[in-house]
């Protein structure tokens, strides 16, 4: 029964972000927008996760569906390295530093907040 909650939330996770990917196509943004929201809310949903684990206040099938499948289908940091080092092949650099600041610092940031609101 684990691996089925793993599975459905990896896939809606997955699901998700690709519909993510396809809106930001929409506005041809030059900055990889959809990668970056992607991972700053997966960032916020896992902490806020996280604090109710330590809270004991979430079921394991929670965790798996929610934190293991959804966040790790949803959140993509393969996505966001290649991205990025296409940024730097291209002649991107100034956005590829400023994808990696912002990335960093929403990620934690967002981390952080999600513990904060729980704990």
């Amino acid at each position: 029964m684990r691996y089925l909650f793993v599975f459905i939330g990896g896939g809606l996770g997955s699901l998700v972000r690709f519909q993510m990917s396809e809106w930001c196509a929409k506005y041809a943004f030059t900055f990889p927008l959809a990668t970056l929201i992607s991972n700053g809310l997966a960032c916020l949903m896992i902490g806020i996760l996280t604090g109710l684990s330590l809270k004991n206040q979430l079921p394991i099938s929670y965790k798996l569906l929610f934190a293991t499948g959804f966040c790790g289908g949803f959140s993509t940091f393969s996505t966001f390295s290649i991205e990025t080092l296409r940024l730097f092949q291209t002649q991107n650099s100034a956005i590829a530093y400023m994808n990696l600041l912002l990335s960093l610092i929403l990620c934690f940031t967002a981390t952080f907040i999600g513990l904060k609101i729980v704990l």
